[in-house]
Formats: structure tokens, C-alpha cells, sequence
């Protein structure tokens, strides 16, 4: 029998070589990597003890010797980005932690030297989810002063929306006005997430570095280790190419919506999903609309440009790296720089921020570019465009029941204006794929929309079109486990005969029991718009009742009106129900989401 620490001879030169080629904090770091890997591949019954890697816990050490870096995240791209910021620092022999901001003791600010904060801005200018509370604290009257903190932030936001990365730089000013100093400026990075992100972490990582002291001879410790660590093969900037098995559309010939129902192969991938977690598209544009563009700008699809030191044609660049579809503030300064149009310079000014997020909200950027007439070289145009970015959609199967496939539901997002065709990038592109085609795909975790860990609680599942999705595997995953907790379903869309997505399926799952109650809302079968928060306020002692006795609550879909919408019923329910205050029916729904039982998957 081998020793527990047996190496095979074979393998000496090879480490003795890696060594040697290595300084002493890759070497620490090293360690604590590859003390992850064992740990996660222990047998069974020693990981069960173990508790969860995926978020670090505080190593015990003096808050003066350690950086914490906290993270709120909508869709996950302020955790990848924290995560990649982890990763370097312990790659330096520094002490850190990486704390997402819901499981943040607030109690602790007090005592933090060094924070990093990496946040989402959610719609126009909300907290992501997982933040709301921390936020609160920091913005409130409970916030202590800070003076031996120093911080930095980096905002992610969307430039489409008036209060541009809002939350970020309400979180910066407030730590400076507690008295904290700011190391650098709070970073407000565009949808084009690197292009600010990637300066602000090499600068974060250069201060962490002076502010902290490498890390004694004990190795840092690997906080974060995947929960499935095969799964790193392919990843958002290494795709998997997943083969079409099956693109349908599940709205009927009569509706105004086309929705469908498509599933991908995601065999030989190794990928791994749960039930709540979201599928990455890497979408690429169509050939009409870069034609339409090239046309427009009388630019030529073969030259070849160089952007910041990456060469590629023209074409290229239009098909697969830039955003052609969604129109911003940033490319509309650029266009007024060189149009030189009144119009457009009116459009710009701060008065007009309504009719710029209604232009925004409306128009493309072929219109700009044909109602603002403007010369444009190759290199000015991809610089000033967007970089092209995936999109999530919301997993709509249970890997008990699909295994190596992933499903998805898709809402084709197309529109006529001025005569001509526009459409959604990437729905456009999904919609688009034959069977026995590939769509470059990737898994985004969303570990705050599970599944109750206790089989036997009730869930109450809220969602109005496509935020259907989720609950389908919800519902797929309960039944496959045999869970005791009775499921509820509210779900919307305008007209029961051609817009009820899965009617089968749900009338299947009524019949076998693996779903207890449906309440469904279609908005325009009647006079009076009917939508899912009017049914939640009708079954309100109902769904009042559930939640008292532990049910969770999950809510799927558009973030500005529905789940909105939805929000305020709930708050009514525990009102009218509950019999509690204004005050008390909001702390009522905060202690819910701190407790993991009102879970939110908005966009």
C-alpha cells in the first residue's frame, strides 16, 4: 500500500523543474491550489463534512494583514470579476478573502484597513439583489466611520440607464464621507466590462501589494475552489461549441410573440448545471445588418483594422466583436463629435435624459447612423462601438431529467422600423440555428436562485413569459427527487390559447402531482388587463399562509415592471395578511431574501 504521500518518481524531475522556475509567492500559491484539488477530490464521505468551497470564509488573521474583497452581482459578471481579482492577489502571498455582500458580517466594516468593492448597478440605478441589505447599512445611519479603511470600487453598469454604475458611486462617496480613503477613483466599467475593469484591477493588485505584507511560511489556504472542477474546461472566454438538437416554437400561429423552446447537446463538454443557473451565449450578428452598416458608412467589409493591437477585417470585427444592435450614450457622443448635427447635440444634453433613454430604448444603430450622416474610418468605428458581449439566459431543465442537454426558452426579440427588419442580437442568432448547428455556450452560476436545500419545503414560483423557464426545471428536479414541499406556480402572458408556454407539461404535472397549484394571469383575455401580482393579491391569505409556514418565494423575469410590480403585491399581501406597517411588511420581505427564502432572477 502506498504511502499517503507518495509521489511517483516520474514525477519528481518535472516538479523539481516547475520550481525551480517559479518565485516563492507562485510557489505559495501553488500550494494552496493544489491543496484544493485534493480537497475536492476526497472520497464521498470525507467531502460531505466538508463544507461548501464556492464562497471564501475570513482566514483568521489581523484585518491589518488581510484585503477583503466583497461583491454584489446580478448575473455574475461582478463575481467574476472579484474572483479574478482573488485569484491574483493570492497569487502574490497576500492574505484575502472574498465575501459576497449578502453573507458580509456588517459588524466587521468597522474593523476593515483594506476593501475592495466590485458591484452591479441593477436597471436604473438599483442594488443586485444579493446587495440590497449591505448597501442599506452602508448608506444608513448605522454606518460606523471608517477612518482606518482604505477602499476602492469598481462599479459595472449599463450606460443606457440615466443613473449610470448609481449604486458603485453612492457606495464610493458614502465610504469616503465616513471617513475611509480612496485609493483610486471608482471605476464605472460599460457593458464593455474589461476596457475599464482591466486598469482598475492592475491597480487594485499594485495597492494590495504595497498595503499588505506577503503571507508567512503557511500557505494561503484555496478559498474558492470549483464545485466542479472539471467544468473549468470550458468557461465564458473558452466556450463550448453545443450542437442544436432541437429549435421549436411553442407560441401559436396567432400570437404577436415568437417563443422558443430549443435544446443543445452538451455532451463531451463535462459542463455541469443546477437548476437556477443561466446559459452564456456567445451570439454572432447577422450578415444582413453588418452589410447594412458597411453600406451606410461606405466602409470595406476586407480591410483590415487594428485595434489596440489586434488585427482583423473589418467584417470581422462587425460579425463577431461589436455590438451592432444596442445603441449607447458613449457611441452617440462619438457620432455628435463628428455628424455635427443640432439635433443630435440637443439629444445629449444632461435636460434631455428622458428623450435620450426613450432614443436609446427605441432605435438601433443603423438609424443613428443613417439619421446623423458622418465619416467614419475602419479603426474610429471599432473603437467607438461596443464590445460584442454574451447573453444569459435562464436554464429551463433539470440534468435529471435532460442530462447532457440544456434547454432553453427563448423569446425572439424582432420589430419592424422604417420598412427594414431589427431584431435581437442574440435571440435573432439562437432563433436562427438549424438543428445539427453549434452555439458557442457557457455555464453562469446563480447560487442565490436554489432550490430550498430541505426537500420537504413548499416553493412558490412567480413568472411572467419567458421567466418561465427556470420553473420548468424547478418542477423537473423536485419530481425526478421525489420532494415532499408542494409547488406553486403563478405565471402571465397576453392570451391563454396561443401564449400558454408548456401547457401540456404544466397539465401534466397538475395530473401526477409533481405540481400542486397554478394561478395563471393572460393580461389581454379580458376588458381589464389581468397580470401575475393581481393573482398573487387574490390567493393572498393563501400565499401569505405558505411563506409563514417556510415556503420560498421565487420571482422570474423583467426587472422594472413585473418583478416590481410583483414586489409591491407582496408587500401588500404582508400587510393586509400579516397585519404589519409599512415598515414592518418591507423588513418582513429583507429578512426573506437574508434568509434565502425571496430569491430574485430579473434582467
Amino acid at each position: 500500500m502506498l504511502a499517503p504521500n507518495y509521489v511517483p518518481e516520474a514525477h519528481h524531475t518535472l516538479i523539481a523543474e516547475l520550481a525551480g522556475t517559479l518565485e516563492s509567492s507562485s510557489l505559495h500559491w501553488l500550494s494552496g491550489y493544489f491543496a484544493g484539488i485534493a480537497q475536492a477530490r476526497q472520497p464521498a464521505r470525507e467531502a460531505v463534512a466538508a463544507p461548501p468551497l464556492s464562497v471564501a470564509a475570513a482566514p483568521a488573521t489581523d484585518a491589518a494583514q488581510r484585503l477583503t474583497i466583497l461583491y454584489g452581482s446580478q448575473t455574475g459578471n461582478a463575481k467574476r470579476l472579484a474572483t479574478q481579482l482573488y485569484e491574483q492577489v493570492q497569487a502574490q502571498g497576500l492574505e484575502a478573502r472574498l465575501v459576497r455582500a449578502d453573507q458580509y458580517k456588517t459588524k466587521e466594516l468597522k474593523d476593515e484597513q483594506l476593501l475592495y468593492v466590485v458591484m452591479s448597478t441593477q436597471g436604473d440605478g438599483d442594488a443586485p439583489d444579493d446587495s440590497i441589505a449591505w448597501v442599506e447599512f452602508v448608506l444608513g445611519k448605522r454606518a460606523p466611520k471608517l477612518p482606518r479603511l482604505k477602499y476602492a470600487v469598481l462599479g459595472l453598469g449599463d450606460s443606457s440607464y440615466p443613473s449610470f454604475c448609481g449604486i458603485s458611486q453612492k457606495v464610493d462617496a458614502r465610504l469616503a464621507e465616513l471617513g475611509a480613503q480612496r485609493l483610486q477613483d471608482a471605476g464605472t466599467a460599460d457593458l464593455d466590462i474589461d476596457t475599464v475593469a482591466g486598469p482598475w484591477q492592475t491597480k487594485a493588485l499594485e495597492q494590495a501589494r504595497e498595503a499588505l505584507k506577503p503571507g508567512g511560511a503557511a500557505a494561503p489556504q484555496a478559498t474558492v475552489t470549483p464545485l466542479h472542477p472539471q467544468a473549468e474546461k470550458f468557461t465564458r472566454d473558452r466556450p463550448f461549441q453545443a450542437e442544436v438538437l432541437l429549435n421549436q416554437p411553442i407560441t401559436g400561429r396567432d400570437s404577436d410573440r415568437d417563443v422558443r423552446h430549443i435544446e443543445l447537446s452538451l455532451e463531451g463538454s463535462n459542463l455541469q448545471y443546477e437548476p437556477g443557473d443561466a446559459l452564456g451565449v456567445w451570439p454572432v450578428q447577422d450578415d444582413t445588418l453588418v452589410a447594412r452598416i458597411l453600406e451606410t458608412t461606405g466602409l470595406n467589409a476586407a480591410d483590415t483594422v487594428d485595434h489596440q493591437g489586434t488585427q482583423r477585417p473589418l467584417g470581422e470585427w462587425l460579425g463577431r466583436y461589436r455590438e451592432l444592435t444596442v445603441l449607447t450614450r458613449p457611441f452617440l457622443t462619438a457620432l455628435a463629435e463628428r455628424a455635427q448635427q443640432a439635433s443630435l447635440n440637443e439629444l445629449l444634453k444632461p435636460e434631455a435624459r428622458e428623450q435620450l433613454a426613450a432614443y436609446l430604448g427605441s432605435h438601433q444603430l443603423i438609424d443613428a447612423l443613417r439619421q446623423w450622416p458622418s465619416r467614419w474610418s475602419g479603426p474610429e468605428l471599432v473603437a467607438a462601438l461596443r464590445p460584442l458581449t454574451p447573453r444569459l439566459y435562464s436554464i429551463a431543465s433539470s440534468t435529471a431529467v435532460s442530462e447532457d442537454e440544456v434547454h432553453l426558452t427563448l423569446g425572439h426579440v424582432a420589430f419592424e422600423q422604417d420598412g427594414e427588419s431589427r431584431w435581437g442580437v442574440a435571440s435573432h442568432f439562437l432563433s436562427e440555428r438549424a438543428e445539427g448547428e453549434t452555439v458557442p455556450v457557457f455555464i453562469e452560476e446563480n447560487s442565490r436562485f436554489r432550490l430550498p436545500a430541505d426537500p420537504a419545503r413548499d416553493i412558490i414560483m412567480i413568472g411572467a413569459g419567458t421567466g418561465v423557464a427556470p420553473f420548468r426545471a424547478f418542477v423537473q428536479a423536485r419530481a425526478e427527487a421525489g420532494a415532499d414541499g408542494r409547488n406553486w406556480l403563478f405565471f402571465g402572458n397576453p392570451h391563454f390559447t396561443s401564449d400558454f408556454l408548456y401547457q401540456t407539461e404544466w397539465q401534466q404535472a397538475l395530473k401526477d402531482g409533481s405540481l400542486n397549484r397554478i394561478d395563471l394571469a393572460f393580461s389581454r383575455d379580458q376588458g381589464d388587463k389581468v397580470y401575475v401580482q393581481h393573482k398573487l393579491l387574490e390567493q393572498g391569505a393563501d400565499v401569505y399562509d405558505w411563506i409563514q409556514a417556510g415556503a420560498h418565494v421565487y420571482v422570474c423575469g423583467d426587472a422594472n415592471r413585473m418583478a416590481r410590480d410583483v414586489n409591491a403585491a407582496l408587500l401588500e399581501i404582508a400587510r393586509d395578511q400579516g397585519g404589519l406597517d409599512e415598515e414592518g411588511a418591507r423588513q418582513w420581505l429583507d429578512d426573506l431574501s437574508a434568509q434565502g427564502r425571496y430569491a430574485r432572477d430579473v434582467y
